[in-house]
């Protein structure tokens, strides 16, 4: 792995923006990691395009067989033999980024969407605020532009910026033609709410349900397409990858159905990276428990570019179960998030005596960006030696409580806690990615035919932090940009019926038996909240250089010692199963959060570390990592060497 700052320059003001550069020079060691000079420089929006010039590949078809589609009783047909199954199109992940892009593509061709549990599991079917877009006379594109920058520690790559909330309002207007139904105000007119960082009401929103309401409407959609073919339980293995000259490119997908325990393999002219986030490096998170950084781990394994790991976002206020009346019987696999919009509405954060804070960080108090408010309330806590603090929205009047968060009412109102009349006790939870694999203003890569969109993409929008409500935004804007050039690779693309076979098939591990596999489940599971433990204790809100060099000694140990233990328990390298697989991406992707926060020597966005407590103006330039294979882990490279072209 390779990782080092871009080289670029640029002013700290909205209309000179950074410079987001891809660069490939001669490596230098520094602090055991590898930084690259620059040499070829290739503009962050623009530069994957110029830098990619597509390859295509000969293919021909193959026979063609009968599925029936799991709901809605429609005869559908797609490519298939044995356990290969051949699509014009291959979509990992079933949010909000993956089912927009779904539905276009599938006017153009075959398409799998590939989803890791039920359709309906993903990040988006929890957002709770909304999408943030410009449709208020009021309000314009280039308050929503300097909002988000500013809000990204002008880290933010601004044709980006521009493209995402110029293109928003008519993103909005699809879903709402879609079946999507969003809150109205009294006049009729789409209620726009206000979240922190924003300097206007631009929040789109279905009560505290938003992402809910979006996924209802996006499935309802992909039900009666007779070209999509939803695959659920299918957990994506790694990429299939060839390597033609110094081109890296992309043939689809090996997944493991985990509920029959066969390996499928999908080939496909064009995949979509749309697999969400990796919340669970840490102990903590708003993310379910499918967020475990497999798209991040795959791409970066078929030597995709990463870029800002380094980012990661911490929700300032998921329900703190410590503080309810009556305590959850059970540990949640996923902190209950309390919306942005809570604060946005005119909530106060108070410690535990009642005294208010955040004042005394920032000017802008509960409505500072995220990364402002996590810091403060962590501050408050480590000072005051408490375990949260209290969010309170009782001064507003019930039936508006109510009826703009009947979710988080309810859900508190289970034990014991009347949001109307009490406060609400929150702490800090991991909550969302701000880098992923690099892409374009396509949403393409430099792996050819691999497109990406969603939180597992790092786009240049966020910067080092995410203004509130701008992922779903982002999301539907690139899943919609990604459509066309998708289609173009497609149409000049055939599928190989040789293809499957050039790479060797994964295993599941029916062969160890269940006494062996139990254990290595068992194991996996403790090493798993080892891991988690690690990345909080030193890769958290707070971070410092010995911290996280310690962090990245722990991890490296703790990963060979599993990795050992599996194979002298006869696990293969080519053996695959959902515990382990996710682990294999939980350590990648931790290494990858934890070598970037190491590059970076200044405290910007979500990134603070007490050895360079400020933001430095040569150090404004996006974290890139570099694929390397020397001394790699099993979680780090493929499960089978590249086909070679």
């Amino acid at each position: 792995m390779a990782t080092g700052m871009a080289s670029g320059s640029g002013q700290l003001h909205l209309r000179e923006p950074v410079s987001w550069r891809i660069s490939y020079g001669k490596a230098h060691s520094h602090s055991n990691l590898i930084l690259n000079s620059m040499q070829n420089q290739i503009n962050w929006s623009s530069g994957i395009s110029k830098l990619l010039q597509v390859h295509r590949s000969n293919y021909s078809q193959c026979q063609v067989k009968i599925n029936w589609k799991s709901r809605g009783g429609t005869i559908k047909s797609y490519l298939r033999e044995g356990s290969t199954r051949y699509f014009d199109f291959a979509v990992i992940g079933s949010g909000i980024a993956g089912l927009r892009y779904a539905l276009e593509v599938a006017k153009h061709g075959s398409v799998a969407v590939i989803t890791k549990a039920e359709p309906h599991e993903s990040n988006t079917n929890y957002a709770q605020g909304g999408v943030s877009a410009v449709l208020c006379p009021k309000d314009s594109v280039e308050s929503h532009m300097q909002d988000t920058i500013v809000a990204g520690a002008y880290l933010c790559d601004e044709e980006t910026v521009r493209v995402v909330c110029t293109e928003g309002p008519e993103r909005i207007r699809e879903l709402i033609a879609m079946g999507a139904s969003f809150d109205h105000g009294e006049d009729g007119n789409l209620h726009l709410a206000r979240e922190g960082g924003h300097s206007h009401c631009r929040i789109v929103h279905a009560a505290d349900m938003t992402g809910r309401e979006i996924e209802r409407a996006l499935l309802e959609a992909v039900v009666k397409d007779p070209n999509i073919y939803v695959f659920q339980h299918h957990f994506a293995i790694d990429l299939l990858t060839t390597q033609d000259g110094s081109d890296i490119v992309c043939h689809g997908i090996d997944t493991i159905n985990t509920e029959t325990q066969e390996v499928i393999r999908f080939i496909s002219k064009v995949t979509l990276l749309a697999s969400g986030g990796a919340g669970h490096i840490y102990p903590s998170t708003t993310n379910p428990p499918v967020a475990t950084g497999d798209g991040m781990a795959m791409a970066h394994r078929a030597q995709a570019v990463i870029s800002n790991m380094e980012f990661v976002q911490f929700h300032p206020t998921a329900l703190a179960d410590e503080g309810l009346p009556i305590r959850p019987s059970h540990i949640r696999e996923k902190a209950f998030l309390i919306t942005e919009a809570v604060r946005g509405d005119g909530g106060i954060l108070y410690n535990v005596d009642m005294e208010r804070f955040m004042p005394l960080y920032d000017e802008r108090a509960e409505l500072a960006p995220r990364d402002v408010v996590a810091r403060s309330i962590d501050d408050q806590l480590k000072k005051r030696g408490e375990e949260y603090v209290l969010l309170d929205i009782s001064v507003k009047p019930r039936e508006k409580v109510l009826s703009h968060f009947p979710n988080i009412a309810a859900e508190c109102l289970r034990y014991g806690l009347d949001i109307t009349q009490q406060p609400i006790p929150v702490v800090p939870a991991a909550h969302y990615m701000c880098g992923g694999v690099r892409a374009g203003l396509e949403g393409e890569t430099n792996v050819q035919g691999l497109y990406v969109a969603g939180e597992v993409a790092c786009t240049g929008l966020h910067g080092a932090n995410r203004l509130a409500s701008n992922s779903l935004l982002e999301a539907l804007v690139f899943a919609r940009r990604a459509v066309q050039p998708s289609i173009d690779h497609m149409n000049v693309s055939k599928i190989d019926h040789g293809a499957s076979s050039w790479w060797p098939r994964p295993v599941a591990p029916v062969l160890l038996g269940d006494t062996v596999l139990n254990k290595v489940i068992r194991r996996t599971r403790e090493v798993r909240k080892e891991l988690q433990s690690i990345m909080w204790e030193y890769v958290g809100i707070v971070r410092s250089t010995s911290r996280l060099t310690l962090a990245e000694k722990r991890i490296k140990e703790l990963e060979l010692k599993w990795e050992t233990y599996l194979f002298q328990h006869g696990w293969e390298q080519t053996m695959v199963g959902l515990e382990a697989c996710e682990m294999r991406n939980l350590f990648c992707c931790a290494k990858l959060v934890v070598s970037s926060a190491l590059s970076r020597h200044e405290s910007r966005g979500l990134h603070y570390t007490i050895d360079f407590p400020y933001v430095e103006e040569s150090k404004r330039l996006p974290t890139v990592i570099f694929p390397s294979q020397l001394n790699s882990s099993w979680s780090s490279r493929q499960l089978y060497r590249q086909h070679i072209c």
